[in-house]
């Protein structure tokens, strides 16, 4: 019996992907010990200097002029569009895979980005019979850069996925409804009271988490400023990820703050945190949303990338898991608010925890083969 080659290639384009492929092969792993797992980050120098190039861009013009990444967002959600300008970047970015495939010979590729995904669907009739390939789509929407005619393996968060990729085009008996991996951590049955005391928080005060996604990005300045309105004391978490610049800041702030603060960067303690928080405010980020629904946390979700968190924004919100706040409101009020009706944060705890995949990773690695003959 053969030994199983995986590689799983993923995206350092904020944090998400890289943690559903680390996810999924965590699953992997733990239904096929002896398998060869192999995780690329398909944007990384090592892999190509364009898809470098590419991965700053992308985040420059989140950063200076995210109206611009909205428009090529939307500019590409269309069927005719969207695939003149897949074509284009995969006649690109297709030799970065046959590199990959050439270098580790693998049996299954699993893509948690659609960049790779698409260069893999690009690829010769005759290179693809060589290997299974799955993408695992990480938001709770299907843009046209995951419609991929040649995958052979969907795995996605909700039904509505599932209708859209058939509405493209995607044969529905390749499609698996899973949810998005997470780490085994967030699955794990949490005590709010016992991650409390293992923390050194208090039992009688509200505990507020605030993330900005693993790159730190997201209006935390202003989040904390608008907290201090609140006149009951909180106890803040607060994660800057690993921007050390806001970490900085965060603890020159926490100096003069009513609240109590307890800030950290890049952190293992995630689960830990959430399963002690009553509430997180986050940018909605996918798998950031995954984890709090994971742990049964309320969200208020602020300042969302145009276009995907936008998307995943509006299912949060519109299934009562999380309060979206829109320009003009007022995030002091609707924390404060929050707090102070506690059947409301329950009912969202509830809406979190019904909405919730048991153990995504695992059952994404159940539809893979573990053996190849």
């Amino acid at each position: 019996m053969k030994q199983v080659r995986y590689l799983i290639v993923t995206a350092s384009v904020g944090s998400g992907h890289e943690k559903a492929a680390a996810a999924v092969a965590n699953g992997i792993r733990r239904q096929c010990r002896d398998a060869e797992i192999n995780i690329v980050d398909f944007m990384s120098m090592k892999t190509s200097l364009v898809n470098a190039f590419m991965k700053s861009c992308y985040l420059n013009m989140l950063h200076f002029v995210p109206n611009l990444y909205e428009f090529m967002y939307q500019f590409t959600a269309g069927r005719k569009k969207g695939g003149l300008i897949k074509w284009l970047m995969a006649s690109v970015i297709v030799y970065s895979m046959k590199g990959l495939i050439n270098k580790y010979k693998p049996d299954i590729i699993v893509c948690t980005h659609p960049f790779p995904a698409d260069a893999i669907s690009h690829l010769s009739e005759r290179r693809r019979k060589k290997f299974v390939s799955c993408a695992v789509i990480t938001d709770y929407s299907v843009h046209q850069m995951w419609v991929c005619h040649h995958m052979d393996k969907y795995f996605v968060a909700i039904d509505s996925m599932k209708d859209q990729l058939i509405e493209a085009g995607i044969r529905e008996d390749i499609i698996h409804v899973t949810g998005i991996p997470v780490d085994v951590e967030f699955i794990r049955p949490h005590d709010r009271a016992e991650s409390r005391k293992e923390l050194g928080l208090k039992s009688d005060i509200p505990v507020v988490m605030m993330m900005g996604g693993g790159l730190g990005l997201g209006g935390m300045d202003v989040a904390m400023g608008e907290l201090e309105k609140i006149d009951r004391i909180l106890q803040l978490l607060i994660i800057t990820g690993k921007n050390n610049d806001l970490k900085k800041r965060v603890e020159t702030f926490a100096l003069q703050s009513h609240h109590e603060i307890t800030v950290v960067g890049y952190t293992d303690k995630v689960p830990l945190m959430m399963a002690a928080a009553d509430l997180l405010i986050t940018k909605p980020g996918a798998l950031t949303l995954t984890e709090a629904m994971s742990v049964g946390l309320p969200m208020v979700l602020h300042e969302p990338i145009p276009g995907p968190e936008t998307d995943n924004a509006r299912y949060m919100s519109e299934g009562g898991m999380a309060v979206w706040l829109h320009s003009g409101d007022s995030l002091s009020k609707i924390v404060g608010g929050l707090l102070n009706e506690p059947e409301t944060l329950k009912a969202m705890r509830s809406k979190t925890i019904e909405n919730k995949s048991s153990d995504a990773a695992y059952a994404i690695a159940g539809y893979m083969e573990c053996d190849v003959e």
